[in-house]
């Protein structure tokens, strides 16, 4: 056990806080839906029955949308772009060191493109899933609404046209790339003793990357 929490971590407090938030957004979104349902003069919903819901899925789904295609977007930014002096950033030639070098042209022997590009494809794999969900999410949602107010439902078509829905993306994805600009920008002159995510805290604010 000592063994594992050493290696995992990271990953293991990360994945606990995701889980208690989950838990706590779907607490709430169930409250929060079962008012809705009272004021629509409908049926409220137990959580399990809620679970599985449009309202649930669709506001899991929308920051999760956010968040991989901020990570994938970014991921290939960083392989072209380049912020002097970011933490962010990959180094710039002349601040590469002959062991980076050395790696950088092994790495470009190997072929194949998922070898290449795996982790790009993965990510924008995961968020084509969540803006799915996020979309038939949202379109349950807004069909449930619709119905309990006696209006006309709309089509799955009808509804990927709406300004409802890309409203709801919007708001998500420009909060992603403002944070992401944020921490570009803030490695440059902020540091955090100890974190991967900083230089170090006697580098110059010119210095890119971690050479």
């Amino acid at each position: 056990m000592k063994e594992f929490w050493k290696n995992n971590a990271l990953s293991t407090v990360l994945l606990l806080l995701f889980i208690a938030f989950w838990v706590a957004q779907a607490l709430t979104g169930w409250a929060v839906h079962n008012q809705e349902l009272q004021e629509w003069g409908q049926r409220t919903l137990g959580l399990g029955a809620y679970l599985g819901s449009g309202h649930f899925w669709s506001s899991t789904a929308e920051n999760w949308e956010s968040e991989f295609l901020q990570m994938s977007v970014y991921v290939v930014f960083t392989v072209y772009l380049r912020q002097r002096g970011s933490a962010e950033s990959n180094p710039y030639p002349d601040e590469t060191t002959q062991a980076e070098r050395d790696q950088e042209r092994r790495d470009d022997k190997v072929r194949g493109l998922w070898k290449r590009n795996s982790l790009t494809f993965t990510l924008l794999a995961l968020f084509l899933v969540s803006f799915g969900t996020h979309l038939l999410g949202s379109w349950r949602a807004t069909r449930l609404e619709e119905l309990a107010r006696g209006q006309e439902a709309p089509t799955l078509g009808q509804f990927l046209g709406e300004a409802e829905f890309w409203f709801e993306s919007f708001q998500n994805w420009q909060s992603e790339f403002l944070a992401v600009a944020a921490i570009v920008v803030l490695t440059i002159f902020l540091r955090q003793i100890g974190s991967s995510q900083s230089k170090a805290v006697t580098a110059p604010n010119s210095q890119t990357g971690d050479a």
